[in-house]
């Protein structure tokens, strides 16, 4: 998934982004609500976690602005405050859940995997390609009884792409899932992560093609 997460106290920033990335997800960071506001105006993320005690613009106001602009995907409000009137302010503004800090990185994977399920909107649950299927629940890629091995990027890869199935997808938009938005990453990443991904799906009735100068797009081998 492509996380933006604004918080800006550095010890929490740093235990979050580091959780995320383990898990596979590709994070934007941001420290200050105006700037993270100008990023959300052309940015259209998995998800996004935002703390409420934010330079220059609060994440309740932030959360608002967001939803103004119709973006659909999930918002996580954290906060220290643990006040009810607190969370309906947050909920009210559009949030989709409410975390109130001290929080176990366990339960914050947990709500963002809760969350990606919600926001599959009508991909089913499990869905098949080739002669493997994709539990997207747990992240799980399975033949039959067996689980695809695949490492956290290339499973990141395989979901974004599967999400288009069928579309060419461009190479930056994939180099933003997989490293953030904006990240320094040549280009040729993507090409290498690619092929080993192809490679590992040849097997099972399913291709990558390539469309140059376009990106690329999963299907199936007839």
């Amino acid at each position: 998934m492509h996380i933006v997460f604004i918080e800006d106290n550095k010890s929490l920033a740093t235990a979050v982004i580091k959780m995320l990335n383990d898990a596979g997800h590709a994070v934007d960071h941001f420290v200050d609500g105006s700037l993270a506001n100008q990023h959300l105006k052309i940015s259209d993320p998995d998800l996004a976690i935002i703390d409420i005690n934010l330079p220059s613009l609060d994440g309740i106001t932030l959360t608002k602005y967001i939803r103004q602009r119709k973006k659909v995907f999930p918002v996580i409000l954290l906060t220290a405050r643990d006040d009810i009137d607190d969370r309906v302010k947050g909920l009210d503004s559009g949030a989709d859940d409410y975390l109130v800090k001290p929080f176990s990185m366990a339960e914050l994977d947990a709500r963002i995997r809760a969350l990606s399920r919600r926001n599959i909107h009508l991909i089913p649950e499990i869905e098949s390609i080739g002669l493997l299927s994709f539990d997207h629940t747990a992240r799980r890629l399975f033949n039959d009884l067996n689980e695809i091995k695949l490492s956290k990027r290339e499973l990141t890869l395989f979901e974004a792409l599967l999400q288009r199935k069928g579309q060419y997808v461009a190479k930056s938009i994939l180099a933003d899932k997989l490293y953030g938005t904006g990240s320094d990453i040549s280009l040729n990443a993507i090409e290498v992560a690619v092929l080993r991904l192809r490679k590992c799906l040849s097997e099972f009735k399913i291709t990558i093609k390539t469309g140059r100068g376009i990106g690329y797009m999963l299907d199936e081998i007839i």
